[in-house]
């Protein structure tokens, strides 16, 4: 499961969107500069040999640029993506009757499903934001939702900080995009970042948290 709930991913993409473009930079300043030289002393016949040179450094220069391309960053990402889900992901399979429900329709009995299932201490925190989706989507019933989390997150020393953050993004989701207050979506990711400033997480945190700031108070200003 992504750190970041789905109608919020993609909203830190221009803070630091290209953790390679050094790398890249690095390759084109010494290999590509390189070729150029050996180009110029080639063909203003300083030095006829710098041709073989200019080939050998642009051919080195495409190896390795590929090299980033196809193989380090997928590489990367894949494995960026294996640990921000460890301590974030929840057995699969576990709310299959109330899924059915929702997918036949008959929300209210998923959502009352599902609040009997946060009754259970270890399906609390996942029954409760599921239970929120639907509230808050389906039966349009925002507020309350928010007000369950909200209750949720009142027992935060209860909760694991991995509960803490996907009750925090769940309500970030619904102060932004349900009830339309980005200011208190801010807030609470804010509330995230200062509680937890060393989790592996932070730097996606703090995207979204300037993501927010810029499409919502970018001309607040004079």
């Amino acid at each position: 499961m992504p750190l970041l709930p789905k109608s919020l991913r993609g909203r830190a993409e221009s803070l630091d969107a290209d953790p390679f473009s050094y790398l890249r930079g690095v390759l084109a300043f010494f290999l590509g500069g390189g070729t150029v030289v050996a180009l110029v002393l080639a063909l203003t016949g300083t030095e006829p040999r710098a041709l073989a040179l200019a080939g050998v450094l642009w051919t080195l220069f495409g190896l390795l640029s590929g090299m980033v391309d196809w193989i380090l960053e997928p590489m990367v990402d894949f494995a960026v993506q294996v640990f921000s889900n460890v301590g974030l992901a929840t057995p699969a399979g576990g709310f299959s009757a109330e899924e059915a429900m929702a997918a036949q329709g008959q929300v209210e009995a998923a959502a009352e499903a599902y609040r009997l299932r946060a009754q259970v201490p270890h399906d609390r925190v996942d029954a409760l934001i599921r239970r929120a989706h639907l509230l808050a989507g389906p039966l349009k019933q925002p507020r309350v939702a928010a007000g369950e989390l909200e209750g949720l997150q009142h027992d935060a020393g209860r909760l694991s900080p991995s509960e803490d953050m996907r009750v925090g993004l769940a309500l970030t989701e619904l102060y932004e995009q349900r009830l339309e207050e980005p200011g208190r979506a801010m807030v609470e990711v804010r509330r995230l970042i200062d509680r937890y400033p060393h989790a592996r997480q932070v730097r996606e945190l703090r995207g979204l948290l300037a993501a927010l700031r810029s499409q919502h108070f970018a001309q607040a200003g004079p």
